[in-house]
């Protein structure tokens, strides 16, 4: 069996997924049509034109900008189903996605509307395709802990769909710490707690959302690798990171990905999983990271059952459920080479 093949079959879970990420260019034009919006682009190819990022803040100007055309409930359905027939296609058996609300209230869409419009798409998903999912509900960290605040107050209605909360956008300048009030909240409230930190943001951002965030699972954390004893804490928690190749060399976090620090991570004991982050602006879905990330730094077949069980370990599913779930993997591992 090829690598690519073995890849294919694999179960797997995704734990890094920014769903406004998955609008492809397809359905942006779609739902512009559909509601009357007009976009800075002429034709699909003009936006994956666009695509040619510098730095994390070229790529949120276009990312908010392509949120505009989501209005209605249908639109985040749409949204959200989409992308999950993309994920079942690379047997990703469960995902657990970022959604940013306050991209959509901040246009004037209702609370409401973003969330039981994904909330539908995932029960589609389900039902029709067999992948389970959460909702992990993401702080804008360019914003204030205030417009945090509101939005958490805002959320209480829906407060039993989401698995947690998360930390997103812009991170140099925003460190985790302006977020610690916040974060305690939404801990007393029973929901996890995941942050972005060490993709632009240097080590000291993870030992923020370690120590003062208190966080239950790592977005990126890729410069954790810049420092030794970060590297043997995380190690010895065993804290999951949720780290994403294809997004990391689009916003030129590496140069190249033979440069890409899995290997590394995986050497010294790390819980890394390979997810897509935004894929329909960072060039793949799941499988696209696992087949580019194992050509360019030679992952073997190992390291990448270790990786797809990784991603189940670090879920928020229920005990039973990650179980069974590391069993598929253990079972597609078990077939002849």
């Amino acid at each position: 069996m090829s690598l690519d093949a073995y890849i294919a079959g694999l179960p797997k879970a995704e734990l890094h997924l920014h769903i406004e990420g998955s609008l492809e260019p397809e359905l942006m034009f779609e739902l512009a049509r559909r509601n009357g919006v007009a976009i800075p682009f002429d034709s699909v190819e003009a936006v994956r034109a666009a695509y040619d990022f510098s730095n994390l803040q070229d790529f949120l100007d276009i990312y908010y900008a392509g949120a505009n055309v989501l209005l209605t409930r249908r639109d985040f359905e749409d949204l959200a189903f989409a992308y999950f027939q993309r994920a079942a296609a690379d047997n990703v058996r469960h995902a657990e996605i970022f959604f940013d609300p306050q991209t959509h209230t901040d246009r004037g869409v209702p609370f409401g509307v973003v969330v039981e419009g994904l909330i539908a798409g995932m029960n589609r998903a389900k039902t029709e395709l067999g992948v389970t999912s959460g909702l992990i509900l993401s702080f804008l960290r360019h914003l204030s802990e205030e417009e945090a605040f509101t939005t958490l107050e805002a959320a209480t209605p829906w407060l039993r769909h989401f698995l947690g909360v998360g930390l997103d956008s812009s991170e140099v300048g925003h460190p985790p710490s302006k977020f610690e009030r916040v974060f305690a909240a939404a801990g007393e409230l029973g929901l996890k707690l995941c942050a972005h930190a060490g993709e632009e943001g240097p080590p000291a951002y993870v030992r923020e959302a370690l120590d003062l965030l208190h966080i239950d699972r790592m977005d990126h954390g890729n410069r954790s690798m810049e420092d030794e004893a970060l590297i043997q804490r995380l190690a010895a928690s065993q804290m999951t990171l949720t780290v994403c190749p294809l997004s990391n060399l689009k916003l030129c976090v590496v140069k190249d990905l033979k440069d890409h620090p899995v290997p590394e991570m995986l050497r010294r004991g790390l819980h890394v999983t390979l997810n897509s982050d935004d894929p329909a602006y960072f060039g793949g879905y799941v499988n696209e990271n696992y087949r580019q990330l194992a050509r360019a730094v030679g992952l073997t077949r190992d390291q990448l059952t270790l990786l797809a069980r990784n991603s189940f370990e670090g879920s928020f599913l229920g005990d039973a459920d990650k179980a069974a779930r590391i069993a598929e993997v253990e079972a597609w591992a078990a077939r002849p080479a």
